[in-house]
């Protein structure tokens, strides 16, 4: 078989895994928190509200503001159909990191650097998940990727440098820690003097910023809501370097491929000669900046560098196919696709999506994938309140997949801020006719994230027995699988 035939081997092979582990990622997948309260924000857009004036929420505003046209998907079809429709967004950003790795690397090994980054994060399955519950990521990781590849269009055009500003500051207005990637790319149009460029890149990147937060600085009551959402993230406050080591150990646990082919071409990282080959150096110190940055967050969760592991797996594919023999190409091929299968096959995320740890010598085998019994509680609440449009709750992911509202003030779920004063009046309230509270509720004190007094837990929880009945129970439920009770108001028709 020539080349191209054992090109077109892997890309199918690599197709097939992307396809499988996908549906992985969508079907099996834990449900996680996030999810449910980055939708509802992009629902309340959709209602016309305004992220930080009218809602509390704590990342860049175009997430919502994009997926606010789309909620017509996850109100037919759940949460199921936004992990869909956002993996969709994300594969776009994987595509778009091969095509760039594609473009930098040597004229006979273009096509294997654009496979190599398609296996190693195609056929992620941690990648491919976190792409695909809805948060901030598979959004700002198709910026971030959309504006290097517009980077290495340079050469015939300075309107590409305007375009790859403005996506760059799109991807900031996702993940507001991304803005540093507009620096790393102005210092270098500047060092390397390419001015025509840097007028181009300013103009755009300025001109998206000013499109994307402009009408939350110019509103007073937003500008505040910008600023205390700044003020949650640093109010854990203080430094754990266990903590922050042991993130960088996941990481590596997670994307081992991708950090086995960068050692391997590491040696030749700054070696490049050609213009082609600077721009991957330029993605690999974007890369580094993002995570220098999002490693100074107190808690910083590994899954925070999922926007940019495509700039990294780019830079790691061109210096890697440089270092190896275009006769011997389908071995190193085969070497990586075989590494990231053998990772996917191994991952730690299969035996935490299908079961709920260990009872002593027994393995406790989840009886159906979280979001299979989430769906179920979803029709369970809607046998309890036919048409109902309310729910009282903080797991957001099942107000989500119930196709209800939930009380103003809670719109981040359990990392929502009320008062004491507010939480009681809340309760006594009693606002909906049904309930569901998982561990979740009235555990979590933020914004500093501790876990809130048990005796004040208790006060909450008397005050809403005192209110609701305990009409089902779901055990085992949700992110982290705790007992969900399913509550209906006492004065609710058919209430006990």
């Amino acid at each position: 078989m020539n080349m191209k035939g054992h090109r077109l081997v892997f890309a199918a092979l690599s197709l097939f895994a992307l396809a499988v582990l996908g549906f992985a990622a969508v079907w099996i997948g834990g449900v996680n928190q996030d999810e449910g309260w980055y939708l509802y924000a992009a629902n309340l857009v959709a209602e016309g509200k305004l992220p930080y004036r009218d809602f509390f929420y704590t990342q860049g505003p175009l997430m919502p503001i994009v997926y606010s046209a789309f909620t017509f998907v996850w109100e037919s079809c759940g949460i199921l159909g936004a992990r869909i429709f956002s993996l969709a967004i994300g594969v776009l950003g994987i595509l778009l990191a091969a095509f760039f790795a594609r473009r930098l690397a040597p004229a006979d090994k273009k096509n294997a650097a654009a496979l190599i980054v398609f296996f190693v994060l195609g056929s992620n399955l941690y990648h491919l998940y976190y792409l695909a519950i809805p948060k901030t990521y598979a959004l700002a990781s198709l910026f971030v990727m959309m504006g290097f590849f517009l980077l290495s269009f340079l050469n015939k055009s300075s309107f590409f440098a305007l375009l790859s500003g403005v996506s760059l500051a799109f991807a900031s207005g996702a993940r507001i820690s991304l803005g540093i990637l507009l620096c790393v790319v102005g210092l270098w149009l500047l060092v390397t003097r390419r001015y025509k460029d840097l007028v181009a890149f300013c103009i755009g990147g300025f001109g998206a910023l000013a499109l994307v937060y402009g009408p939350f600085l110019l509103d007073e009551k937003a500008f505040a809501g910008l600023v205390a959402a700044q003020r949650y993230h640093t109010s854990r406050g203080g430094f754990d370097p266990v903590w922050t080591i042991g993130s960088f150990s996941r990481l590596v646990r997670w994307y081992l491929p991708l950090f086995v082919v960068a050692g391997l071409g590491i040696a030749k990282m700054f070696s490049a000669r050609a213009q082609k080959c600077s721009l991957a150096g330029v993605a690999a110190i974007g890369f580094g900046a993002v995570f220098f940055v999002q490693m100074l967050a107190p808690f910083p969760y590994e899954d925070y560098q999922v926007p940019v592991m495509g700039l990294f797996a780019a830079s790691a594919a061109v210096v890697f196919v440089s270092t190896f023999s275009a006769r011997r190409e389908w071995l190193q091929l085969m070497l990586v696709l075989g590494m990231c299968w053998a990772s996917a096959f191994g991952s730690p995320l299969l035996e935490k999506w299908t079961t709920n740890g260990q009872d002593r010598f027994w393995t406790l085998k989840k009886e159906k994938f979280e979001l299979a019994q989430m769906r179920e509680v979803a029709r369970r609440i809607e046998a309890l309140d036919p048409g109902g449009k309310e729910l009282l709750t903080q797991d957001l992911y099942l107000a989500i997949e119930s196709g209800r509202k939930v009380p103003d003030g809670l719109e981040m779920g359990p990392f929502s801020i009320l008062s004491d004063e507010e939480w009681k009046k809340l309760i006594s309230s009693a606002p909906c006719k049904i309930a569901a509270f998982s561990g979740y509720a009235f555990a979590i004190d933020p914004p500093e994230c501790k876990e809130r007094p048990v005796e004040k837990q208790m006060e909450y929880w008397k005050m809403l027995k005192e209110k609701y009945n305990l009409v089902d129970r779901e055990e085992m439920f949700g992110q982290n699988a705790t007992t969900l009770l399913l509550l209906e108001r006492k004065d609710a028709k058919g209430g006990k």
